[in-house]
């Protein structure tokens, strides 16, 4: 092989370096923005790409992930002046290549001031307290002023949070004996309601005992209402018994004398039976009629006779 062989060879591996080189493979969640001498070409998405040389350049590669920067707490004063410090974190993502790359010079350095004096305007309209109990509404604010500043520049703001508020050590001791003052109040107003709730549970025991009480009273009392009555109902029915049966009795002993047809020396001496028995009280006085008084001379007659 002669000198121009040498040469030629070298040419071609000197060509094949260079297209070696020159050859470029995109990853994924990548972008490869390409100028042409000196203007914007193109941007290189995920795959393989060959890149002429000495006249094309890969002018930026940007990273299509979502990205997180955290910023130095910047101090901030509030409408009632009072002066602390908040750091925020900033979720963005890269949109458009072309723009991130032309839009603005340095990206994070523009996000940040602008994070910074979005933060002082919306905190400046606020108070203390507001300020400690607005995070929600405070970086959907931020978020959006944000967003619409940062589309220009090919970049999406998708999450903006306040990581800490710091105030004064002079407002955190205040606000630790506010909160240890309401937390005592709170109790207090809880131990309170809790010996009312007590009291009128007692209160409530004691009605519904004495309630059950008279209730139990009534109804013992009714029970033996309803015995005595049931005994002086069993009490006159046997009485009642007892005078029918006598009534029977009497009219059994009625119907027998009659049909025994008694004659009146028999009716005489019960009538003089019944006198006796009426001679036994203590009247002073008898009124005997006068077939009694016959019968008497009859039986003081035949007294004599027997005598003789």
């Amino acid at each position: 092989m002669g000198p121009i062989g040498y040469v030629l060879l070298g040419i071609a591996f000197l060509v094949l370096i260079i297209i070696a080189f020159n050859i470029k493979i995109v990853p994924q969640s990548r972008a490869y923005v390409i100028e042409r001498l000196g203007a914007y070409s193109a941007t290189w998405q995920t795959g393989l790409h060959f890149k002429i040389p000495i006249f094309e350049r890969v002018a930026k590669i940007v990273s299509l992930k979502e990205q997180v920067v955290d910023f130095k707490p910047q101090p901030v004063i509030t409408k009632d002046n009072v002066t602390m410090q908040i750091d925020t974190v900033v979720f963005y993502q890269i949109t458009d290549p072309k723009l991130y790359t032309y839009g603005v010079e340095h990206p994070l350095s523009a996000i940040e001031n602008l994070t910074a004096t979005t933060l002082r305007n919306i905190i400046g309209e606020l108070e203390l307290d507001h300020t400690l109990t607005s995070r929600d509404t405070i970086n959907a604010k931020i978020r959006g002023i944000l967003d619409e500043a940062t589309d220009p520049w090919g970049i999406k703001v998708n999450r903006v949070e306040l990581k800490n508020i710091l105030p004064p050590r002079e407002i955190q001791d205040a606000m630790e004996k506010q909160m240890k003052a309401e937390r005592e109040r709170r109790e207090a107003i809880l131990r309170a309601e809790g010996d009312k709730e007590s009291k009128i549970l007692v209160a409530q025991g004691q009605k519904e005992a004495k309630i059950l009480a008279a209730q139990a009273d009534k109804e013992a009392a009714i029970l033996q209402a309803d015995a005595i009555r049931e005994k002086k109902i069993r009490e006159a029915d046997g009485e009642a018994q007892a005078i029918l049966a006598v009534q029977k009795a009497q009219a059994e002993s009625i119907k027998l004398i009659n049909e025994a047809n008694p004659g009146k020396g028999v009716i005489a001496l019960r009538s003089l039976e019944s006198l006796e028995k009426v001679a036994d009280g203590q009247s002073t006085k008898l009124i005997i009629p006068s077939e009694i008084q016959s019968v008497a001379g009859l039986a003081a007659s035949v007294k004599e006779m027997i005598e003789k």
